[in-house]
């Protein structure tokens, strides 16, 4: 039996319960909280919570492999962990499925006003990001410029490309906007970054 965080499966069971049983909402578009001093993972981790609950897609943040080495127990309720490592490295942020397509996309931030650093990138990320693509999945990163409050949802095969060419350490939000979909933050979801997605199936179609 797999065990999960709080040492049971029908926790398990009844956490997932309890979110597919919340009542279906819809959007108010006269409604708009900005990103309520959310970070970017925290805005998709609602968007994708509203998606779910709403049945309209199901994408998860994929858990970070680590190997647990050292843990305290200061209270018997509570552990501790005090040494870990990463097992292997992590592929991209999240994954999931809609609408019959496979997702696969990563969220970066930058504080920069005027270009995104391309070493936010790892090889590795980029290359799963081309085996994902040859697959037919639809890949993508999401960029927030913080400062700016501007969100945008960038093709994979813009940045592989980019990540590629050589004495290319950065690409400019000039660049950013042209190959990419600007979205908006506001209140359900926080995030609506699927509306990105419909144009690219649009024009895979």
């Amino acid at each position: 039996m797999v065990k999960y965080p709080s040492g049971s499966s029908a926790a398990f069971r009844k956490s997932i319960d309890k979110e597919k049983n919340q009542p279906k909402t819809t959007q108010n578009k006269n409604i708009s909280f900005s990103d309520r001093g959310m970070t970017l993972e925290q805005m998709i981790n609602e968007s994708n919570k509203y998606y779910r609950i709403n049945e309209i897609a199901v994408v998860h943040k994929k858990p970070t492999p680590i190997q647990i080495v050292k843990v305290d127990y200061p209270k018997r309720s509570r552990a501790v962990i005090k040494e870990a490592y990463f097992r292997q490295e992590s592929t991209t942020d999240y994954n999931g499925v809609y609408q019959g397509y496979y997702l696969d996309f990563e969220a970066k931030e930058t504080k920069n006003k005027t270009n995104f650093p391309l070493k936010n990138f790892h090889e590795h990320q980029i290359i799963h990001l081309e085996q994902c693509l040859k697959q037919k999945g639809i890949c993508f990163t999401i960029i927030g410029f913080t400062v700016l409050k501007r969100y945008f949802v960038t093709p994979a095969n813009e940045i592989i490309k980019a990540w590629w060419t050589k004495n290319k350490s950065s690409v400019t939000l000039a660049e950013i906007e042209a190959w990419s979909i600007e979205i908006e933050s506001g209140f359900q979801p926080t995030l609506p970054y699927l509306k990105a997605v419909d144009q690219f199936i649009a024009n895979r179609n």
